[in-house]
């Protein structure tokens, strides 16, 4: 019986996912994600009282999911250009192989629909990239910036490369790119 509350909140979870990127909030109903789920509209309700709900449950799973990622295989002993570009290319291939999720993440970390609960909550998963950062600044390995501007000029870019590699296709040389679009970043942070 439980698996089957499970896929009935994941149809659900992944339905909204695909409508929310597709659509938006606003063009998005829950009847439209009910019927892509292949659920009843009721059944929507019981796992998530409002579509604000839904979509708060949503963005913390899916930025759950990448802050896991991005720390994916990080080894400390290694030094602080290393581990921020382990971080960086965790991040790119994540946003390759999870491009709604990326999509959905990029669409909805400044709405309004996202409550103050959820981002202090998911503020928590990006602890270590904070400390990664302030350590950075505090050793003199990076200038010494706001580390929010750091983690978000560090986000935005890898959002441009994701869509950047996604637009070029298969044509292009994914590695190169990401290895690039590192330097870039990194050129931007390090102590001349």
């Amino acid at each position: 019986m439980k698996a089957n509350i499970e896929d009935k909140r994941k149809a659900i979870m992944d339905a909204a996912l695909k409508l929310f990127t597709e659509r938006g909030f606003h063009g998005t109903s829950t009847a439209q994600i009910s019927k892509e789920a292949g659920v009843a509209t009721g059944t929507l309700f019981h796992y998530f009282p409002t579509k604000e709900d839904l979509i708060n449950n949503l963005y913390f799973e899916v930025k759950a999911d990448l802050s896991r990622t991005m720390v994916k295989d990080l080894e400390p002993q290694v030094n602080f250009k290393d581990r921020l570009k382990k971080i960086w290319d965790n991040l790119v291939r994540w946003g390759l192989d999870n491009y709604n999720e990326f999509l959905f993440v990029g669409q909805f970390c400044n709405s309004p629909y996202i409550s103050n609960f959820t981002r202090e909550e998911v503020m928590k998963e990006y602890v270590f990239l904070h400390k990664l950062v302030d350590d950075g600044i505090k050793n003199e390995e990076v200038k010494e910036l706001p580390s929010e501007l750091v983690i978000a000029m560090f986000y935005q870019n890898s959002r441009t490369l994701v869509d950047v590699i996604s637009a070029c296709g298969p044509s292009c040389n994914e590695n190169k790119f990401i290895d690039d679009g590192f330097e870039i970043v990194w050129n931007g942070l390090v102590k001349n």
